[in-house]
């Protein structure tokens, strides 16, 4: 009899143990974006899973001649719902599918690109914070940025377009917010592999965090400002991790093969799925003078 009891407690502490390390499901959306998203998908995908945490599925839409109405993912299968899109409005059920998804509590997160899309749909402006481009202006929001004597962010009304960036280049990024999980236990500062460093975002900013930033220089056409390049949103119960990180195109991707890219993704996701970061940091992660890549 107590053999039996003691066999019954072991199969049921290993069940638990197995249900609670299951993978969380995450759906990538791509299909459309002005950047090599059949070339980066799988990798974001790749990124996700070797985590251990995330099982991700792909949701792909019709190109630009397709039919847009067709594309009416399942939202709430999942944990998780990253964007690799940039692209034509999603229809009006599936905006609404995936508001509810995201203000319900599931986690979000928007990847380079991802932000420049949807400039008419106001809750998907509210969950990324800042966009660019899309005929963004005043009229979205302010621009946002750190101010480093005052050690703060910057919400600057002054009217002008919605996004910009000069040339693709190795640059510095600086952690803002050193005690949130995402950043915690990551270098103070940290180069970043080649890439469109962003600029000129500007957005509703509501519930909006900087977690890290990069300087655009006046040499690369930049604004002379630290601009957000790491940020988080909350939207209803539903948390946001928002990377201005990551261009692809002309067959490279190498600013989303920068390992401080994947860590701060892979940090990212579970951040916005859970509230917390259990990974650690790993000891290829760059440093403040050194790029760091990963196939």
């Amino acid at each position: 009899m107590k053999t039996s009891l003691r066999l019954t407690a072991l199969l049921c502490a290993l069940l638990f143990t197995a249900s609670s390390h299951a993978a969380m499901k995450a759906l990538i959306v791509d299909g459309q974006n002005n950047h090599d998203w059949k070339g980066t998908t799988p990798h974001l995908k790749k990124y996700l899973e070797a985590t251990g945490l995330f099982e991700v599925d792909v949701a792909t839409t019709p190109d630009n001649k397709g039919d847009m109405s067709t594309f009416k993912p399942d939202f709430k299968k999942y944990k998780l719902v990253v964007s690799n899109y940039n692209g034509q409005d999603w229809p009006k059920e599936t905006q609404a599918a995936f508001e509810e998804f995201v203000r319900g509590g599931g986690g979000f997160v928007s990847v380079h690109a991802a932000n420049n899309s949807f400039p008419n749909w106001p809750a998907y402006n509210q969950m990324i914070g800042l966009g660019g481009w899309g005929g963004r202006s005043e009229k979205s929001g302010p621009y946002v940025y750190w101010e480093a004597k005052a050690a703060k962010v910057i919400k600057d009304i002054a009217p002008g377009r919605g996004g910009s960036h000069g040339p693709q280049h190795e640059f510095a990024v600086e952690t803002r917010e050193p005690a949130h999980p995402i950043m915690a236990g990551l270098p103070t500062k940290w180069m970043h592999a080649k890439d469109e460093l962003y600029d000129r975002l500007r957005g509703p900013a509501e519930n909006l965090t900087v977690l890290a930033t990069a300087f655009a220089t006046k040499e690369k056409n930049g604004t002379d400002r630290h601009e957000p390049m790491l940020m988080t949103t909350t939207f209803g119960q539903g948390r946001v991790f928002h990377t201005a990180l990551g261009h692809a195109g002309g067959g490279k991707r190498e600013a989303q093969q920068c390992v401080g890219f994947i860590v701060t993704l892979q940090r990212g996701a579970e951040w916005a799925v859970t509230g917390k970061v259990t990974q650690k940091v790993p000891a290829d992660f760059p440093t403040a003078d050194q790029v760091k890549l990963r196939e």
